[in-house]
């Protein structure tokens, strides 16, 4: 980036601050110099956090380590927390400032259940078995908001900028079980923009249909009658019966549905013992569509056919929402102004051992082999993409449908490792992630100093929602008002696993990475395993 003279900043604030004056396209950049000094100050910070909410490992609805130790960085730092927000126990907003603009600053923090992964070992080594992990990288995009607003508070007190932060943390994502929940609790009612981050590969953004689904997370529970299995089975209803029979008619029923569906269930509860006609069974359902109208039309196909299977076997079948996404939708002006941040901002210096290293773990477990990505990614439109879809969901959507929102894909993970499989847990808690949760936090940084110098870009991202985004479509959320957060998931396993789990908490007091702490040779593990595999 240039370098700028104090002399110029101050006359480009002046500029700036003049009543009538024309809007900015852009914040100063000698601004943008000044908050990615800002960050790279942080550099040793971000580490930390990555590392250690890594090591929380928590998944949806148990974030509780992982929401305390945010939310204290935050407070320490001037933020107002208020805490078990939509009634949600590790849901949480922290705010500053009193005037301007309000900007939402947000990243998922939960993990993935029976993915604990050692970071910077390229090949399956759990560091609890069978317990969660961060197999999709959820650890890094917290530390990347808390880093940027941190930055740009304090470039915005320096001179005098007027601007809020909203900081909040995406709880259960992989469950869906949140955001639908933060909106209809207005958590977002007075939000201006919102950026949101999630880890990927490559550094980037993009607006429009970005061919993420829109879905609802539905258990259905079916009750029967007891009865001996052998002596008078004529007696019992099958509660299990009637959860096999649903999955079957809904595999005939999918020949006739259209092609841009996807569905899938696991059954959750089949009785207790093969000699006692099951009372009670339940099925957990993702039903997933592109848009409003098709989902609950597939919602309801489903609900009708729970309700056949239920008539056929004698049984009762009831119904609870555990979760919803809407279809995201990127605003194009916020991308655009994004992009030119990232590209401002540029991609890691990877080192020979980060790139020995993700050739490892590509080796190591028959992956694609792609070096870390050295230039930043294109801007992603609706002509590039070609109306592709990416299959899976994420309830960032229902804030996209709120507030005009834009994504930030930072290059915190190694190319071509399996999403929500202990690979994408390889690197999380590495020189690759920190690096990468660097520059998207610089980029991020640079955003929200647009965002508050620039009132003309807020309001093209506002006219863009609502002359685009919604004039052929409402958001239309699935919950109902007596649905609520399944925040009972995942407690008993935790429970289970949290007393192992805890041996394995980084401790940045004693160890200067974690890495360190777990006696991992990060330049030998890249160098050997890389060799191994050629």
């Amino acid at each position: 980036m240039k370098s700028f003279k104090p002399v110029a900043l101050a006359a480009a604030l002046a500029t700036t601050a003049l009543a009538g004056a024309p809007a900015h396209a852009q914040a100063p950049q000698a601004l943008k110099e000044e908050v990615a000094v800002a960050v790279e100050a942080q550099r040793k910070q971000i580490q930390v956090m990555v590392d250690e909410i890594y090591s929380f490992a928590e998944p949806g609805f148990q974030e509780v380590k992982t929401s305390e130790y945010l939310t204290g960085i935050l407070e320490k730092n001037g933020f107002k927390v208020e805490r078990g927000v939509a009634g949600i126990p590790t849901a949480f907003t922290a705010t500053w400032g009193t005037e301007g603009p309000k900007i939402a600053l947000g990243s998922d923090i939960d993990g993935l259940l029976g993915v604990s992964q050692m970071p910077g070992v390229a090949e399956m080594k759990p560091l609890t078995e069978d317990a969660p992990g961060h197999g999709e990288g959820h650890n890094s995009g917290m530390p990347l908001m808390v880093a940027a607003a941190l930055a740009a508070k304090q470039v915005m007190i320096k001179h005098g900028l007027k601007g809020r932060l909203m900081l909040w943390p995406g709880v259960a994502e992989e469950l869906l079980g949140s955001k639908a929940y933060y909106v209809r609790a207005g958590m977002f009612k007075d939000v201006d923009a919102s950026i949101f981050a999630h880890v990927y590969t490559s550094f980037s953004t993009g607006w429009g249909d970005l061919g993420l689904t829109g879905m609802i997370s539905v258990e259905y529970e079916w009750k029967g009658r007891t009865a001996h299995a052998a002596g008078k089975p004529w007696e019992g209803r099958s509660a299990l019966d009637a959860a096999e029979l649903m999955d079957v008619m809904w595999n005939f029923r999918r020949e006739h549905l259209p092609p841009t569906q996807r569905s899938h269930n696991v059954i959750t509860n089949g009785g207790g013992q093969p000699n006692v006609v099951p009372d009670r069974a339940s099925s957990w359902y993702y039903f997933r569509e592109k848009d409003f109208a098709s989902l609950r039309n597939l919602y309801e196909i489903g609900n009708q056919i729970s309700e056949a299977a239920a008539m056929a076997t004698g049984t009762t079948v009831s119904r609870k929402v555990l979760g919803f996404a809407a279809p995201n939708v990127g605003n194009k002006p916020l991308a655009e102004a994004l992009y030119a941040n990232i590209e401002t901002v540029g991609m890691p210096q990877w080192s020979a051992a980060d790139q020995a290293f993700a050739r490892a773990v590509q080796v190591k477990n028959h992956l694609k082999v792609e070096p870390l990505a050295a230039k930043v990614g294109p801007l992603s439109t609706p002509e590039l993409r070609g109306g592709a879809s990416m299959g899976g969901s994420d309830d960032i959507g229902d804030v996209m449908w709120t507030v005009p929102t834009v994504t930030i894909g930072y290059p915190a993970n190694i190319p071509n490792v399996i999403f929500h499989h202990a690979t994408a847990g390889m690197a999380m808690a590495t020189p690759i992630a920190h690096k990468g949760t660097l520059v998207g936090a610089k980029a991020v940084a640079m955003t929200i100093l647009d965002l508050v110098t620039t009132p003309q870009l807020i309001t093209d991202a506002k006219a863009w929602m609502k002359d685009v985004q919604l004039k052929d479509q409402k958001y239309d959320p699935l919950i109902a008002p007596t649905d609520m957060p399944a925040i009972d998931r995942n407690a008993r396993i935790m429970a289970q696993m949290r007393p192992t789990m805890q041996r394995y908490y980084y401790n940045p007091k004693a160890y200067d990475s974690y890495l360190k702490q777990l006696g991992v040779d990060y330049e030998a593990a890249g160098r050997d395993q890389s060799s191994a595999g050629k």
